[in-house]
């Protein structure tokens, strides 16, 4: 039996490989009858060796290969495989058309080209499941279902927040459901919670104080104060302050450079949807010059504080100096 589980979603694709793992027979015996490759590397005599070692008393044999698609990839400007590697896939393809009944393999692979030359060939054999990253109503629906698993539920509000601030990366979204569900114990996650519990939703607070300061609006101050009453402090605020704008200008620079969203999602390792969306929208409101102007006043009001200077005063003064 052959399973192919593609995607982006890595977390849905872990989740896939476990049930795969509970259907292929008793934990303990099967622990001795795995073989996890890497498909990157591993030589067509490799992967037959390991579909076709008998399992150790055992029926079943579980055989993992991470990226063997991904490996045959076509590369940029190049328009035809080298030799080598056409009699490598060759080579693999006459190997998964002979796994054996007692092997389970299951190749694990990161988003898969239209043009891959193996895809083809593989989906014939294998039971193929495909794990996008999840979007609007799909990943709001899935983050109810993982809020029942983990508790008492989550109510709307609080579910739309949650979707908004974390994005699509299950890994993280998991991890705050867990924490949040522990937070409410025997009553459901209300938008309340998330507010206080999750980093992100925290965040949105701190991009609309950047906002306020870059437009130079009177709400910059009245965001502060609600940030310090929260109990947020002056360094924290410089802090988060310096990291969104450092995300805004090199959001906004690289889109100059016509880099795509994913491209700039992944060269500034950003993992919420939320905080890009708002990044490229902030570069695109404000010019360079501006962005450089505040920067230059948080280093002034980091030197103050750290020379001696009263944090908040600084921070008021740091307000008041950028409205003008």
């Amino acid at each position: 039996m052959i399973y192919l589980l593609v995607g982006e979603d890595d977390f849905s694709i872990r989740e896939a490989l476990a049930q795969i793992k509970r259907s292929a027979g008793d934990e303990t015996t099967l622990a001795a009858n795995i073989a996890m490759l890497d498909g990157a590397r591993v030589t067509p005599a490799e992967l037959r060796n390991a579909c076709e070692t008998v399992p150790f008393l055992a029926d079943k044999r579980l055989v993992i290969v991470e990226g063997l698609l991904g490996r045959f990839e076509p590369a940029r400007g190049r328009k035809a495989e080298r030799k080598t590697e056409v009699t490598a896939r060759q080579q693999i393809a006459d190997c998964l058309h002979h796994v054996p009944p007692f092997t389970t393999l299951a190749l694990l692979e990161g988003k898969i080209g239209n043009r891959n030359p193996m895809m083809t060939q593989v989906t014939r054999l294998a039971t193929v499941k495909t794990f996008p990253l999840l979007r609007g109503d799909a990943l709001l629906q899935w983050t109810r279902q993982r809020a029942r698993q983990a508790g008492n539920g989550i109510s709307p509000a609080a579910a739309d927040l949650l979707a908004k601030v974390v994005g699509s990366n299950l890994w993280v979204m998991a991890n705050e459901i867990e924490k949040l569900a522990l937070f409410a114990r025997d009553r459901r996650i209300e938008e309340a919670d998330v507010r206080a519990m999750v980093s992100h939703a925290q965040e949105t607070n701190v991009f609309a104080m950047v906002d306020a300061i870059v437009a130079r609006t009177g709400a910059a101050q009245g965001l502060v104060q609600q940030l310090l009453l929260q109990g947020a402090t002056p360094a924290y605020l410089l802090t988060m302050l310096a990291r969104q704008l450092h995300i805004v200008t090199r959001t906004k620079m690289l889109a100059a450079q016509g880099k795509s969203r994913a491209e700039i999602q992944s060269k500034l390792g950003l993992t919420s949807d939320f905080v890009l969306r708002k990044a490229l929208e902030q570069g695109g409101k404000y010019d360079l010059a501006r962005l450089k102007e505040v920067y230059r006043r948080l280093l002034e009001t980091d030197l103050s504080i750290k020379t001696g200077g009263d944090p908040e005063l600084a921070i008021d003064l740091l307000i008041a100096g950028l409205r003008y």
